[in-house]
């Protein structure tokens, strides 16, 4: 076994072949089912490529796409400005998951493994699957210190895990790749145990001015995919995941004018240069509190640009 699996051979009682549901084994380096028709290698540093063989049409797009950018997009994401107004948005989420059981989490289109590295201290064990491997090893790297964590490459809609088994699901910022939103949340309803909880931090479109501008730069942006990227819209995405099964939603949107300047360096170059503003952090929760007071005044929160939202699994 290599790499991460060398702490974490029991994470297999997890993980499932994407192809059949069969139980997985280790086998001369490689994940292979019991019977031998399926087999899945491993790459260097221990992640199971499973999106090698099995994979949509959306998901190859988007492998292709964050294989590319990934360093740039990394990059976009640690500028002091970026942080501070992420940390705005991770506080709302937070208080959403105050006082559920995180004995084992999955993130779905981890990237890095955002949400994993924010809750990492009050996980049991957690595992991050994303289309892309070069994000995956990125994610790795940032998490030389949680032994806990695992990366497996996987597509969002055929997960290679198993049924009922997480206490809670995150998807930070990967709703928006994916084009077949009821696959992804009948999957995503699948692998949470009953009363399991899934959250999600999405971009969102429910105002009209947004959406314009949006269509606008997504075709315009070399950093961004108009095919495959659909930012959420609560009419395309509370009634499918009652639909599938999940309970209430709670869909609070967050985000405005702020979000929009600070948080958009893929797209906005000017952007990058407010790391070196002194004081930057300071203006950037300024800005988000402003925000958020906005989009909570009446009749306004449909024009947040964020949404963090929560669904939990009946029991």
């Amino acid at each position: 076994m290599r790499g991460q699996w060398r702490q974490l051979a029991t994470i297999l009682e997890v993980l499932r072949c994407p192809r059949t549901g069969q139980h997985l084994l280790f086998e001369q380096d490689m994940l292979t089912t019991p019977d031998r028709r399926h087999t899945y290698r491993l790459s260097s540093s221990g992640i199971p490529l499973f999106g090698e063989q099995f994979c949509s049409t959306d998901a190859a797009k988007q492998q292709s796409h964050y294989d590319q950018l990934a360093p740039t997009y990394i990059a976009n994401l640690n500028y002091p400005h970026t942080i501070e107004y992420a940390a705005c948005l991770d506080r709302a989420l937070f208080r959403l998951i105050e006082g559920v059981s995180l004995k084992l989490v999955g993130e779905i289109c981890c990237g890095r493994g955002l949400a994993l590295q924010l809750i990492g201290d009050r996980i049991g064990c957690g595992i991050g699957v994303d289309i892309s491997q070069n994000m995956l090893e990125a994610g790795i790297k940032d998490h030389t210190a949680h032994p806990n964590i695992i990366f497996v490459q996987g597509d969002a809609t055929a997960l290679p895990l198993s049924d009922n088994v997480f206490d809670a699901i995150f998807i930070c910022g990967g709703v928006h790749h994916v084009n077949d939103r009821r696959a992804l949340f009948s999957e995503v309803f699948r692998v949470l145990k009953p009363g399991g909880h899934f959250f999600f931090r999405e971009p969102c479109n429910d105002f009209a001015l947004w959406r314009a501008i949006r269509k606008l730069v997504y075709r315009l942006s070399p950093a961004l995919d108009h095919a495959t990227e659909r930012p959420l819209q609560f009419e395309e995405t509370v009634p499918v995941l009652q639909d599938v099964g999940f309970g209430a939603v709670i869909y609070d949107r967050h985000g405005f004018l702020g979000f929009c300047l600070l948080m958009n360096s893929d797209v906005l170059v000017f952007n990058r240069a407010f790391r070196f503003l002194p004081g930057i952090r300071t203006l950037v929760k300024l800005a988000a509190g402003f925000d958020e007071w906005f989009v909570h005044l009446p009749h306004m929160n449909r024009a947040g640009l964020q949404v963090v939202g929560c669904s939990t699994k009946p029991s």
